[in-house]
């Protein structure tokens, strides 16, 4: 029997729709079965980690240095001591959500009159936890007498003087004077502001002022280096070996590990409680009265896609610390 070519035309296009049909649903199918595979590896990897974790936090113990069994009790971070590879030493042991950023912020200012000033105002650079910050301060203008100086107020805690005991020069062209601070303490309420004067004796010694000869009075220029830890979905480990004597655990040492790659815990990772049960929500309480930890992970390859998420719990009891 013989077919018209309108009857082959509709035949041939029936034929594609299902297979179209029928490529999509497969193609739905494995995408399903790709997330939940996903998962699975995620999961399975979390257990891992966390298995391991509570294993090492159960033992923690004495530092070499002497140091607490518990360095720090946050919600997200944990810090301990414990022999994690049984060579009779305690490694410091670092449990973390997150990555380390460094990233340097550079500003300038100038003044144009004799004996004039200018400020400048570091602010919203934390992004997470505050590791170290530095800040680098150089000038260069109309500095090359005993009597031609700037003096620098840093967040009203910290007075400096430049170029009034140092050999600076007059409009070298180029910055002078640099100095380095330790800037962590004025970097931990997220702003930092400076405020530069220069130099001008009393009336009639006009002569001795900084002068707008370069053409201007003089510059600063400010590095701000912040080194924070931001969160991610990444929980990690971090060791460090103790070395030398006496013992200590230098921390460019520590070698990091990534122990569940799809944690997106909102709750925190790490809660504390005493002898008796009570969770212990102040700090620093939770350093010398836990004898018991609830640790917590909720992993998830991707949350907005079945399927859902996954929580691990497990509580752990701290051997040597149980009978203080």
């Amino acid at each position: 029997m013989a077919f018209t070519l309108i009857e082959t035309l509709t035949t041939i296009f029936i034929f594609g729709l299902i297979l179209v049909l029928l490529s999509g649903f497969v193609f739905f199918l494995y995408r399903i079965h790709g997330y939940e595979w996903e998962q699975s590896l995620a999961i399975s990897e979390a257990k891992r980690g966390i298995e391991t974790m509570v294993k090492e936090i159960r033992e923690a113990r004495e530092g070499e240095n002497g140091a607490y069994p518990i360095e720090y009790a946050g919600d997200k971070e944990f810090i301990f001591y414990s022999d994690i590879d049984n060579d009779g030493k305690s490694e410091r042991v670092r449990y973390f959500l997150g990555k380390i950023e460094t990233e340097t912020i550079e500003k300038e200012c100038e003044s144009n009159v004799k004996g004039g000033s200018c400020g400048v105002l570091f602010s919203n650079f934390l992004k997470g936890n505050l590791k170290e910050a530095t800040l680098k301060i150089s000038v260069q203008g109309d500095l090359n007498s005993q009597w031609e100086y700037l003096t620098l107020n840093i967040d009203n805690q910290a007075t400096y003087t430049f170029c009034q005991n140092e050999s600076c020069q007059q409009c070298p062209n180029q910055w002078q004077a640099t100095k380095t601070f330790d800037a962590k303490t004025w970097a931990n309420d997220n702003q930092i502001s400076i405020f530069v004067q220069a130099s001008c004796p009393d009336p009639g010694r006009e002569n001795r002022c900084t002068d707008p000869l370069c053409p201007f009075s003089f510059k600063a220029k400010f590095e701000l280096t912040i080194t924070q830890e931001i969160e991610t979905t990444e929980l990690k480990k971090g060791v460090i070996k103790p070395v030398g004597f006496p013992p200590v655990y230098p921390l460019e040492k520590e070698e990091i590990f990534v122990i569940s790659s799809f944690v997106r815990n909102a709750p925190p990772i790490f809660e504390y409680f005493d002898q008796s049960g009570r969770k212990i929500d102040e700090y620093p309480a939770r350093l010398t009265m836990t004898k018991v930890m609830k640790v917590f992970l909720v992993v998830n390859v991707d949350p907005n896609r079945p399927p859902n998420e996954y929580q691990l719990e497990s509580f752990v009891q701290l051997r040597n610390l149980k009978n203080e």
